[in-house]
């Protein structure tokens, strides 16, 4: 009995691992399933009700992600980078940078709790952003820390890699 049972596992098996099906459907055109990293300048005024929206090109995949750093300083001639929501504290109350983003676009804004006519110049003005595209699948890598811009990119093989600049 138990040949009997081995030669038709056998069998069964050496059939299964020969057979090939039919080619599978083709995923979905335009859009990434890689990590990237692009840079934007940008100011934000009452004209633009203090956000700007960016297209995406090629689209995220819906189980993508994106962070969204703030550069903050730049001391000696090395960029430091904040990942965003950023909160700052002013004498009329608080005000932060953030981002919200869907599989074909991201916006930057600033919120406030008062009027943010009366952001200084320098807060509005010629802002630098970096925007990371996560992948779905990085987000098993449960000990990075993606507070570190660096970490990040090191991480997704970034490092060195030229940044795409977005208009």
């Amino acid at each position: 009995m138990k040949k009997l049972f081995l030669s038709l596992v056998l069998a069964g098996s050496a059939i299964f691992t020969s057979c090939e099906g039919p080619e599978g459907p083709q995923g979905p055109t335009g859009y990434s399933a890689e990590s990237e990293v692009f840079e934007v300048t940008t100011t934000f005024t009452s004209a633009n009700n203090f956000s700007q929206v960016y297209g995406l090109n090629p689209n995220i995949l819906t189980s993508d992600n994106i962070l969204v750093y703030e550069l903050y300083e730049v001391q000696d001639g090395i960029d430091a980078w904040a990942l965003l929501p950023q909160v700052y504290y002013f004498e009329q109350g608080t005000a932060q940078y953030n981002y919200n983003f869907s599989f074909d676009q991201f916006t930057l804004l600033v919120d406030a709790d008062f009027d943010r006519n009366l952001l200084p110049a320098d807060f509005l003005q010629n802002k630098i952003f970096r925007i990371v595209v996560v992948p779905g699948y990085f987000s098993a890598r449960t000990s990075l820390d993606i507070n570190d811009y660096d970490a990040v990119v090191r991480a997704m093989g970034l490092e060195g890699k030229p940044v795409k600049q977005l208009n």
